[in-house]
């Protein structure tokens, strides 16, 4: 990402165009590997992770193409972040509220995908989806244009933790946490100044938390009750993390050479 010494306002536009394509580029990813997605939830879950995955993402799309889109309004405050918390179908601690700042823009189209998760999609992965949108916007609107890693790694961190607040998992349990947690360490461990590149970093070390859910016994959720059955199945959510951290630099078209 270019960055400049004496004016803010290019890195804030460059940070903005980047997580507008990031979050466009999980929906394609979503999208292109639905059917695999459901495939892999049908052995271990309800089967409804791919649909419900793009369920969310149609539905953020929908709000960010809007003639009144979130990132059009991506300053009209923070207390819709709150808005959105109380809406969700999970109990969880309500985010911080900071107040608007350079990285307002670029927050936009993490919150637009925060509420399409908390306010329009059911089960369980959606809401859990919704909770990291929702501290990925909270800490981009706050300092992403100043420090676009630092505040990528602080809103996944945080999003880490609202979900393990609610769904009381860690790694181990064959979760999304297991794909979580690893690229969390990764992002908040980075060098690179480059949002692309951290993310890039973090996708990888999300993608082997998916392979070691395979290698697993589920301790959590509706594969918990297959036991051994499941053993050789990634898990659904964790997969949609790296998904979501691939689509960062080039959106996924298939999972097998990202599971293999």
């Amino acid at each position: 990402m270019h960055r400049t010494n004496s004016r803010t306002e290019p890195d804030a536009a460059a940070f903005a165009g980047f997580t507008r394509r990031w979050v466009r580029g999980f929906a394609d990813s979503a999208m292109a590997t639905e059917a695999e997605l459901t495939a892999l939830d049908q052995q271990v879950g309800d089967g409804d992770f791919g649909t419900n995955l793009v369920a969310g993402l149609r539905a953020t799309l929908r709000r960010l193409d809007a003639p009144e889109s979130a990132e059009a309004t991506a300053d009209r405050g923070a207390d819709a972040l709150s808005d959105a918390a109380s809406s969700a179908t999970v109990s969880a601690a309500p985010a911080s509220t900071p107040a608007a700042g350079p990285g307002a823009e670029a927050a936009g189209p993490l919150r637009a995908a925060a509420d399409a998760f908390l306010d329009e999609v059911g089960g369980t992965s959606g809401p859990l989806f919704g909770l990291l949108f929702q501290e990925l916007a909270v800490t981009v609107r706050a300092k992403g244009a100043e420090a676009p890693t630092a505040a990528l790694a602080l809103g996944m961190s945080n999003g880490l933790a609202a979900i393990q607040r609610v769904g009381e998992a860690e790694v181990g349990d064959k979760t999304l946490v297991d794909a979580l947690a690893p690229a969390v360490a990764t992002l908040s461990a980075s060098c690179s100044a480059d949002p692309g590149r951290a993310l890039a970093e973090a996708a990888e070390a999300a993608w082997q938390g998916v392979r070691a859910t395979a290698r697993g016994t589920a301790r959590r959720g509706r594969a918990s009750y297959l036991g051994d059955r499941a053993a050789g199945v990634p898990d659904p959510g964790a997969v949609g993390v790296a998904l979501l951290l691939t689509a960062a630099n080039t959106p996924a078209t298939t999972l097998p050479p990202h599971l293999a």
